[in-house]
């Protein structure tokens, strides 16, 4: 006996489409406030919200909501507010259309929407992984930017007239920067690491995949990282020119008190 497809009519109607909100609120999110509430899924934690809605929240910071009303999202995001370590002045934000449609390919489609089969814990984990990793990539991409433009007029400064008097407490505070940024992205969000559901669903890489590179994570980290690089190299080659300049002054003191120790003692004996 054969299976017929159900007709176009019923896949239409099964056919709906929500919004997914992915926000960067801070430096980190004390998610065991929400252990006690009963999960659909662990690592990342995904619960579930007012009637219909889904949020699914990452430690380095970031939260996707799935299918929420305007007032579902004020007043879980004003909840979890409290949990945030650092909150940014202006949390990032993004969001993504994503439409259910039985039986489909999963996949990105021409205009940009996700497409998926179904709306399970498992593929909401995964598109969240993704989304939240692009909120703070672009998060990076601004921060990084702006120690670009701080750091450039020093180099350029350096190149035009060779000073070499720079703060050292600016320095520092780039490398600072660059530190964090990276400690963030490898240690916290492991940005390059896919998400550990694939384990257990290795049916759904594909559609990892096709994420990772519609928003081009891999591309966007591996820039970020050569940025940071150049930044960190040139903030501690300006700090070791201060350094050795420093250095140098201090042998330029010794020499003169040595200097000026011959000269008070050849005119105590010319005295004499």
């Amino acid at each position: 006996m054969t299976t017929q497809s159900p007709p176009a009519a019923a896949t239409a109607a099964a056919r709906r489409t929500v919004i997914a909100r992915a926000f960067l609120l801070g430096d980190r999110l004390d998610i065991r406030g929400f252990e006690q509430k009963q999960a659909l899924a662990t690592t990342p934690l995904t619960v579930r919200m007012g009637r219909d809605g889904f949020a699914v929240l990452f430690r380095y910071g970031a939260v996707v909501l799935f299918d929420v009303t305007a007032e579902e999202e004020a007043h879980f995001l004003a909840d979890v507010a409290r949990l945030v370590t650092d909150p940014l002045p202006a949390p990032g934000r993004d969001q993504a259309h994503v439409d259910i449609i039985p039986g489909s390919a999963e996949q990105v489609d021409a205009d940009g929407n996700i497409v998926l089969s179904d709306l399970t814990p498992e593929r909401m984990q995964i598109v969240a992984d993704v989304l939240g990793k692009n909120v703070m990539l672009d998060h990076f991409e601004v921060k990084v930017a702006n120690v670009f433009d701080r750091v450039e007029p020093l180099a350029a400064r350096l190149k035009k007239d060779g000073s070499r008097n720079f703060r050292v407490r600016d320095l520092l505070s780039q490398i600072g920067d660059v530190l964090l940024t990276q400690h963030r992205m490898v240690g916290r969000a492991e940005v390059l690491e896919k998400p550990e559901v694939l384990w257990y669903t290795p049916e759904l890489e594909g559609l990892f995949g096709r994420l990772e590179r519609e928003y081009e994570i891999r591309e966007r980290s591996r820039a970020l990282d050569n940025k940071l690089e150049v930044i960190g190299d040139t903030a501690e080659t300006l700090l070791d020119l201060v350094h050795a300049t420093r250095s140098l002054r201090v042998e330029w003191y010794i020499v003169a008190l040595i200097v000026f120790e011959i000269l008070l003692s050849l005119w105590e004996k010319v005295l004499k």
